[in-house]
């Protein structure tokens, strides 16, 4: 992992990670079933990125402009506490779990990948977009990922957290222990 020291240096201070859904955590794919069902899939891998961040001390938030049971199924699944679905104009909302967590905006990550995103990713201490983000939210954010959205970028950013902050090694020494 190579990342610039610019970047390590803002995700030092990182003590919550927010993500929209669509984009980041899935592929920005809507699939529909029949009978009207919506399907998302969401990378396993990034889940767990999501599950050590948080055993690092990271919390971790959702905002996002749908609204899904799936979204809400899979937040249960990671044990994520602030999810906060249906909210187009996400900057009411962020601006409201900031001051409820008490926290400074350099503490803050995001990862957004639309357009929509904007007014968070402007405010931050590390501002992220996937690969296939919007080409308006690539020339405003300070790091794009090379993973696309559902497909890595979440554990990366995860890692490129606990890495700068100096907490991978205990999840690494934690799979490796001697049996």
């Amino acid at each position: 992992m190579n990342i610039s020291k610019e970047i390590t240096q803002k995700a030092q201070s990182i003590k919550l990670l927010i993500l929209d859904v669509d984009g980041v955590l899935t592929n920005n794919m809507l699939i529909y079933g029949n009978n009207g069902e919506e399907h998302k899939a969401f990378h396993t891998r990034d889940g767990h990125g999501m599950v050590l961040l948080q055993k690092s001390q990271v919390d971790i938030g959702i905002i996002t402009g749908r609204k899904s049971q799936l979204v809400t199924r899979r937040m249960q699944d990671l044990n994520i506490k602030h999810v906060y679905q249906g909210v187009p104009d996400k900057l009411p909302t962020f601006l409201k779990l900031v001051s409820e967590l008490n926290l400074s905006l350099n503490e803050i990550a995001y990862i957004g990948d639309d357009i929509l995103d904007l007014p968070i990713l402007m405010r931050i201490g590390l501002s992220v977009t996937p690969a296939d983000g919007d080409d308006e939210v690539k020339s405003r954010v300070d790091y794009v990922s090379p993973y696309r959205g559902g497909q890595g970028c979440v554990r990366e950013v995860c890692e490129i957290i606990m890495r700068s902050q100096n907490r991978w090694q205990q999840h690494m020494d934690f799979f490796l222990r001697e049996l």
